[in-house]
């Protein structure tokens, strides 16, 4: 699996591009946690294999990998719009009509909120667990809000 996901990343990131990382880069087991749960590498066995600078939020799973981030939300001004960038889906920014959050992983793709907020899950595995660009994402969000999509991403018919 994760040979795959680091082969997917470096198909589609050029070293110098940005990567916002939603959280849970990896997942490292705990003493005394379920056999056979998380791997043994340190977040940095993984940064080194893959292209792009990246900026880091801190996910549920990040407390005990290594990575050492310290950003539990942040906000970016990219292709014209003001999003937030989170984690976890509960911990959306109001203030901003767009928030991209990763942590529910297939569960769905957008949802929209009350006055008018709309949640971006850009988590590879609703991505064909490859990295979406800012472009991608936009037409996702263009698509849902036209009505041609649904909360999965799935055409409407």
């Amino acid at each position: 699996m994760n040979a795959t996901l680091i082969r997917n990343h470096n198909e589609r990131v050029q070293p110098n591009d940005t990567v916002f990382f939603l959280g849970d880069f990896c997942f490292t087991n705990t003493k005394g946690g379920k056999d056979g749960e998380g791997a043994l590498d340190k977040a940095e066995h993984y940064i080194r294999q893959l292209n792009g600078r990246f900026v880091f939020i801190k996910g549920n799973h990040d407390h005990n990998n290594s990575l050492k981030t310290c950003i539990n939300g942040m906000s970016i001004t990219l292709g014209g719009k003001d999003i937030y960038l989170t984690h976890r889906p509960q911990d959306y920014n109001s203030k901003f009509k767009l928030n991209f959050v990763g942590h529910v992983h297939e569960l769905w793709k957008t949802k929209k909120l009350k006055k008018g907020v709309l949640l971006v899950n850009v988590g590879c595995d609703v991505n064909f667990f490859k990295p979406i660009n800012i472009n991608e994402i936009l037409k996702t969000v263009q698509d849902y809000e036209n009505g041609r999509i649904d909360e999965h991403g799935k055409l409407k018919v």
